[in-house]
């Protein structure tokens, strides 16, 4: 690929791995499943890639989040070589970046300043569900970011995630990882949030209906 200036990837580990409900955020409109209509990025240019990667940080779920009548996915701010997540990332501009932080936060005038985030490994830029920005590594000469809560998962208070929300992760790993439903129950029925709520069976049974559309 011929490296152009001003790009990142951006890499979600939620909602966001579905490719439809991500480009809301980019093109705007109201994502299937979700109470909010996102209004989008100043530049409505599509995604120039995208492609799965693993983040080193465990996965749980936490908070509320009216767009989905449940708890939201967060990754652990501590590292994790053993605890990985699956992620999807696309390839934008850093002012599209900055866009797709504002919306997720609801703060329409934060700024995103990606060389010091890249410079410092993580930034708390807003004292918000996903105020804290991540710097993950390169790709292809390109930086990758992600957000998170600045609060490590040991300080979080564990909520159960609603099935439509699981429904975008579940059709993102679909789309970027593996369409072997057993595979992506096994993965889920791991993380804090929902053991004890969802079973291996439930989400089993989910998955395939999610596969059947």
């Amino acid at each position: 690929m011929k490296k152009q200036n001003n790009l990142v990837w951006y890499a979600s580990f939620g909602s966001n791995l579905f490719k439809n409900r991500f480009l809301c955020y980019i093109t705007g409109g109201q994502p299937e499943g979700s109470n909010r209509r996102e209004v989008g990025s100043r530049d409505h240019t599509l995604p120039v890639d995208n492609r799965g990667v693993s983040l080193p940080f465990a996965l749980y779920f936490s908070g509320y989040s009216d767009r989905w009548d449940g708890a939201g996915a967060f990754i652990d701010t501590v590292r994790d070589e053993t605890n990985s997540s699956w992620a999807r990332m696309y390839l934008i501009t850093e002012e599209q970046f900055e866009d797709v932080v504002r919306q997720e936060n609801g703060v329409p005038d934060m700024e995103v300043d990606v060389d010091h985030i890249k410079e410092k490994g993580s930034v708390v830029i807003q004292d918000s569900p996903y105020g804290n920005l991540i710097y993950a590594g390169e790709a292809d000469g390109y930086p990758i970011f992600t957000f998170t809560h600045q609060n490590p998962m040991s300080e979080q208070e564990i909520n159960k995630p609603s099935k439509r929300y699981l429904a975008m992760l579940i059709r993102g790993y679909l789309e970027t990882y593996t369409d072997d439903a057993t595979q992506i129950a096994s993965y889920l029925a791991e993380k804090p949030g929902v053991i004890g709520v969802y079973s291996y069976d439930d989400l089993l049974e989910f998955t395939k209906k999610q596969q059947a559309k």
